[in-house]
């Protein structure tokens, strides 16, 4: 392992980003700082068997911090694991939320932070209209965030996928203070995340940068970090893949997976709002589901960011600059990856199209998508999706 090039920074932007190898040492200074005294450990229950775990909990005894832990979390989290985590961290009477893991468990640990101190129930701060004005926001506990996967961002973000397995719909609940008030970003942490997860993850972390960098909404910030986030993805990624000790692979891709999140506050777009139904129904990782589906969407979208993709590829030295070779790219990092090319190779129903397609056109996300979606073309972008036609 190289660790020659990884260095110690502190980033303030979007919120407190403390990186570099074995940071997960200044968990108990976190706590300090943000005045938290018996925080809870939100994971999920196979990383809770884990080494990393114990080093957490090891660091926080050395300093006589005391913790409770929560793990009960599904990989697509339902709500229910928010209210049994509400419930844990009410009878323990935790302060402080220590959220470790993929994007599940750091979801579920902001929300529980959020939620702990709310009347109103937990659908009625759905990303929808502002409706986090609802919220009684003076008592959201701090949260310090550290994820052991790149692809989600969820260390950096502001909302929280949640299922409501009622309806079998994935729900995005948002208010601006579920924002971490600490990140720790650990290269360490994601060296033994096998292949095929950093595969799904690195999708995940290219489709929040491809998608906010294309959303039809105006954040030149957004756009700058999402650019710059495709370059370090496509520079690193693959070796990741390839080469899972690599250190620097490994610190680019955590660093490029916050850089999607922070830049999809610009919005995304229909590789989400395709993606989040399917989730919901099939309990498929939510990073494959971004990989299948991206290319397709990308053609759908050509004709209004054509000329956005071509300056991208420029700025990627990829050669022939134009949307086609960007497109070749992508689907060659597809294959590299192991990525199935369709729907149908995931295992999903043809018939269940006709149950995806409304709940794909009411996603949050389908609002930034390039082209306005309505039932039709999304009917379409399945089928081309199911079949797989470009």
């Amino acid at each position: 392992m190289q660790s020659s090039s990884v260095k110690n920074m502190i980033w303030n932007y979007p919120t407190n980003i403390w990186f570099g190898l074995d940071r997960i040492l200044d968990s108990p200074e976190a706590c300090t700082q943000l005045n938290i005294v018996k925080p809870l450990i939100v994971t999920d229950s196979k990383l809770s068997q884990t080494s990393i775990i114990k080093k957490l909990f090891d660091i926080l005894q050395s300093h006589s911090i005391s913790f409770d832990i929560f793990d009960k979390i599904q990989p697509n989290p339902i709500s229910k694991n928010v209210f049994d985590g509400i419930k844990v961290y009410k009878k323990n009477n935790n302060d402080g939320i220590i959220a470790i893991g993929g994007g599940s468990a750091l979801d579920i640990g902001k929300t529980i932070a959020f939620m702990s101190h709310q009347t109103k129930p937990l659908w009625d701060f759905e990303d929808i209209n502002d409706q986090w004005k609802k919220a009684n926001s003076k008592f959201i506990d701090p949260i310090i965030a550290i994820p052991t996967t790149a692809g989600t961002g969820s260390e950096t973000g502001r909302a929280s996928l949640i299922i409501n397995e009622k309806l079998k719909v994935k729900k995005i609940i948002f208010h601006p203070k579920m924002m971490p008030s600490i990140v720790i970003l650990d290269p360490l942490l994601t060296l033994s995340l096998p292949p095929p997860l950093t595969a799904y993850t690195g999708m995940d972390a290219l489709a929040h940068n491809i998608e906010a960098y294309c959303s039809n909404g105006f954040h030149p910030l957004a756009d700058g970090i999402a650019v710059e986030g495709i370059r370090i993805i496509y520079d690193n990624l693959l070796t990741a893949y390839l080469k899972p000790n690599d250190l620097h692979a490994r610190s680019n891709m955590l660093i490029a997976a916050s850089m999607g999140s922070t830049s999809f506050q610009k919005g995304l777009g229909a590789i989400h709002s395709l993606s989040h139904p399917i989730n919901a129904i099939y309990n498929i990782h939510h990073g494959l589901t971004n990989g299948v589906i991206m290319p397709y969407v990308l053609q759908h979208n050509k004709i209004k960011i054509n000329s956005r993709i071509k300056r991208l590829t420029s700025y990627l030295n990829i050669p022939n600059p134009s949307f086609d070779s960007f497109m070749e790219w992508i689907l060659k990092l597809r294959k590299e990856l192991h990525i199935p090319n369709t729907l149908n190779d995931l295992g999903i129903k043809y018939q269940d199209l006709k149950i995806l397609t409304p709940m794909a056109l009411t996603d949050p996300s389908t609002l930034g998508n390039p082209i306005k979606l309505n039932l039709l073309n999304i009917k379409k972008l399945y089928d081309n999706c199911w079949y797989g036609k470009l």
